[in-house]
């Protein structure tokens, strides 16, 4: 296999290339930091404590996807939309604080873990997968 193939599929497999990697967590400390200071000057995102997950690179750098989730789940629409509007501010703020040749482009999403972890906990309750469960550890 060639080598440059031989790549590709372990970037994609571990979620992107270390370089990517390594972007995305200094503009998620960036972002955090520009939100946890006050610097962005909306009520929306004043009136709230938002955490920043994660941040995902393009292979190119020049997109990021800032994954966001507001503290308690509250009003998550209402901060994705105040993002999305302060996006050119906050572009311009991470362009300060990272050395990049490029400032990426800013998406913002909502994080979707702490639901999906959520879903798969009331799984494992149901009594139908205790039931199993403790057969499994019965047997053994």
């Amino acid at each position: 296999m060639p080598r440059h193939q031989r790549g590709k599929s372990s970037a994609s497999a571990s979620g992107g290339s270390q370089r990517q990697l390594r972007v995305g967590e200094l503009i998620r400390h960036a972002i955090s930091d520009i939100l946890s200071q006050g610097g962005v000057h909306d009520d929306t995102l004043n009136g709230h404590i938002i955490t920043v997950p994660e941040v995902r690179m393009s292979p190119d750098l020049k997109l990021a996807t800032v994954y966001v989730m507001p503290l308690g789940g509250h009003d998550t629409e209402a901060v994705i939309a105040a993002l999305a509007h302060n996006k050119k501010f906050l572009r311009g703020e991470v362009a300060h604080r990272v050395n990049l040749k490029f400032a990426p482009d800013l998406r913002f999403r909502t994080d979707e873990r702490f639901d999906e972890a959520e879903r798969i906990e009331k799984l494992l309750r149901t009594p139908a997968v205790q039931k199993d469960l403790n057969t499994d550890s019965d047997d053994t």
